[in-house]
């Protein structure tokens, strides 16, 4: 089910329509999920894979002129009934089958529409096995770093890293409850720049204020809180309030400088006001008040020097500071910025890679062991 959340909704878009009504999105969610069910309870471990689910899809031929007109995939459930009436993958199936025909036909356009990013065969192949092994990481003494790379220019792809993040959180959240006893052996820790175009992460308003617990941490990255608005809507002042230090860098999108004006709060001033009067009778007075101001206002925030930044840690008043310079750093002769012969070519060392392995040698008298991996551990 969460599989079939985070598929659809970063694939079914914000435009305006029928699917934004409901019906339709519980519909299509439905189908998915029966699918990625049927796949993962019934189906071989070679069979698991998001190819298979587009030929069941593909097989979901519906006819308006004939009602009870069955195609390849009621035929499949079918048979599922006759060996388990209470499996998961049937019940879901059958739920959606409720829809009259032209409405299940429309939610499978719909859902076609959507998933055609895995018509390409490229994308079919990426996530036709996993070699990614999430399930070993935060073991004891196990020291991985995974790069996940997207696009800048262009979202059409960034539902994968959103999967990816989805099934992590999950795997590391259940292995450190049912492993380890609640926390991690060895800490895992998400730096997640440009957040708001990795896709959605379905509950990550509820994942951020429970991963601490595990030794889990992400930090976020955006260049503007209405990036954030625009995704996750409602949920962003509680993925924001989950996080236990905010730096601002500073910017000009008026959202995020009237919020960080709010959240600085006000500061106390001295007024003093000297007033004379040159009339017959001389006079001459003085006022003396104290006023509240914001600590700095949207314009002030506007012209931050870009050398500075502002820092809020919990139970800590807000403090101004200066951006680390990145040049001092001990370990910066090591980055491309620094010397260009740093830049590491992964072509090239995957290159490298695959003619290492074609020169190995075989010999009758070795013995090897043969693992087959079937994807599921």
């Amino acid at each position: 089910m969460t599989l079939a959340r985070v598929l659809y909704e970063n694939l079914k878009g914000t435009d305006a329509g029928p699917a934004a009504d409901p019906m339709w999105d519980n519909g299509a969610i439905l189908c998915l999920s029966s699918f990625i069910a049927y796949l993962w309870l019934e189906a071989p471990p070679e069979e698991q894979n998001v190819g298979t689910m587009m030929e069941m899809f593909a097989a979901c031929e519906v006819r308006d002129d004939d009602p009870d007109f069955k195609n390849a995939v009621d035929m499949l459930f079918e048979e599922l009934e006759e060996k388990n009436q209470n499996s998961f993958a049937l019940r879901q199936w059958k739920s959606f089958k409720v829809a009259a025909g032209k409405t299940a036909k429309s939610i499978l356009i719909t859902i076609g529409a959507n998933l055609s990013p895995f018509n390409m065969q490229a994308v079919r192949d990426l996530m036709s096995y996993d070699e990614m092994f999430l399930h070993t990481f935060g073991d004891a003494n196990q020291k991985t770093i995974l790069y996940v790379i997207i696009s800048d220019t262009n979202k059409t792809f960034n539902f994968i890293s959103a999967i990816m993040f989805t099934q992590a959180f999950n795997i590391w959240c259940d292995k450190a409850d049912i492993d380890y006893g609640g926390e991690l052996p060895t800490p895992i820790r998400c730096i997640l720049d440009e957040f708001a175009n990795i896709g959605k992460i379905p509950d990550f308003e509820i994942l951020i204020s429970t991963l601490r617990s595990r030794l889990i941490s992400a930090m976020i990255f955006c260049q503007t809180k209405s990036q954030l608005k625009r995704i996750y809507k409602d949920d962003v002042e509680t993925i924001e309030g989950n996080c236990d230090t905010t730096v601002f860098l500073g910017g000009k999108e008026k959202t995020t400088l009237k919020d960080m004006e709010e959240c600085l709060g006000d500061e106390t001033i001295d007024l003093f006001n000297n007033s004379e009067n040159f009339g017959q009778s001389r006079s001459s007075g003085q006022n003396f008040q104290k006023l509240g101001r914001k600590l700095k206002s949207v314009f002030e925030l506007n012209v931050m020097p870009r050398n500075k930044c502002i820092v809020q840690i919990s139970g800590v008043p807000p403090f101004y500071s200066d951006k680390y310079d990145t040049s001092k750093h001990p370990r910066y002769k090591y980055l491309s910025d620094y010397d260009k012969k740093n830049l590491f070519d992964f072509q090239a060392y995957r290159k490298k890679r695959q003619e290492d392995v074609s020169k190995i040698v075989f010999h009758k008298k070795d013995v090897y062991k043969v693992i087959e991996y079937t994807g599921r551990m």
